[in-house]
């Protein structure tokens, strides 16, 4: 099905590392070099945040493209500055970092970073500052920074998957790269060292929450090495429901009903999604593969490097 081409407008931020307040995410700042997708998964819950700019969460989410020009820039210029009030200190750095989630908002793979290299160039200037990373894409594009990658200090690559039935992934995520491509890039990931793995999200009610095609998820993931396979189920907003349901009522009408009943809220409610689990979790015990990510070391700077250099840049 043809999409229309999106539009890209550059902006200027004055920091592009947000805190994340929210007491339920596995992380403390996020980063996001882009805002809007042209990914178009009608599923995204990142859609709301283009309500936040007073456009809609409908498919301006993925024509209107916002390109963060000076992301680079404004990432320097933030962790100079989060560095001098812990005295040079990058231990301090890391401690009030964390892990640095890139990618919750927006895949910063999408096609436009083949071209603009917003998260490469932020990519250089974490490495430079040591900053412990995940990253979540949907996009082969990650290899091109394998060079980059495997020098930083990088704690877990997620490849999101949800389903492999190629009507779905077509009608419901217009324009990401194929399925097996993500599995390919995965596998290519680990054979160079890199911790990476499935993000099974999300899981939708009535179209891929059947044990077959969660299985097929599962298998294919541990058939190209991965590491982990993190599920989650699909959340809904308002705004972000309206676009999916629409989408569904052209595509699948017969399931809007009980999608109606199930996302009363954002989350469906424990009766469904605790048996959901549940059945996946049998799944990922019987073929050998974590529902966690595993943990691996932190990567240590040579002695004088990078510290030295940022040290004398702050005139420590």
């Amino acid at each position: 099905m043809p999409v229309d081409a999106p539009q890209f407008e550059p902006i200027t931020s004055k920091q592009v590392m947000n805190r994340v307040n929210s007491p339920g995410m596995p992380f403390r700042w996020s980063l996001n070099p882009y805002r809007g997708c042209a990914h178009g998964c009608s599923f995204c819950y990142a859609r709301e945040t283009h309500v936040y700019l007073g456009m809609e969460a409908d498919d301006s989410f993925r024509t209107h493209i916002l390109v963060k020009e000076n992301a680079a820039e404004a990432l320097e210029d933030q962790l100079r500055r989060m560095l001098r009030r812990h005295g040079g200190r990058l231990s301090a750095l890391h401690e009030e970092i964390g892990v640095l989630a890139i990618g919750t908002a927006t895949d910063p793979y999408q096609p436009v970073e083949a071209r603009a290299k917003r998260t490469r160039a932020c990519l250089e200037v974490l490495a430079r500052y040591r900053v412990p990373v995940s990253i979540t894409t949907r996009s082969p594009l990650i290899l091109r920074d394998l060079d980059l990658l495997r020098e930083m200090d990088v704690r877990s690559i997620h490849l999101s998957v949800h389903t492999l039935d190629k009507e779905i992934w077509r009608r419901l995520e217009p324009a990401t790269p194929h399925p097996q491509k993500r599995l390919e890039t995965v596998q290519t990931l680990v054979n160079h060292g890199l911790n990476a793995g499935i993000f099974l999200a999300p899981i939708l009610p009535c179209l891929t929450d059947s044990t077959p095609a969660l299985e097929a998820v599962i298998q294919a993931a541990v058939a190209h090495g991965a590491r982990f396979v993190v599920p989650s189920v699909l959340r809904l907003t308002p705004d972000v429901k309206r676009w999916f349901f629409s989408v569904v009522g052209a595509h699948y009408p017969k399931h809007l009903p009980a999608l109606r009943r199930l996302y009363t809220r954002a989350y469906p409610p424990a009766a469904y999604v605790d048996p959901l689990l549940d059945r996946i979790h049998h799944l990922t015990v019987r073929h050998g593969v974590p529902e966690r990510i595993p943990k691996v070391a932190p990567k240590v700077s040579p002695p004088g490097r990078p510290e030295e250099g940022i040290q004398l840049s702050l005139g420590l």
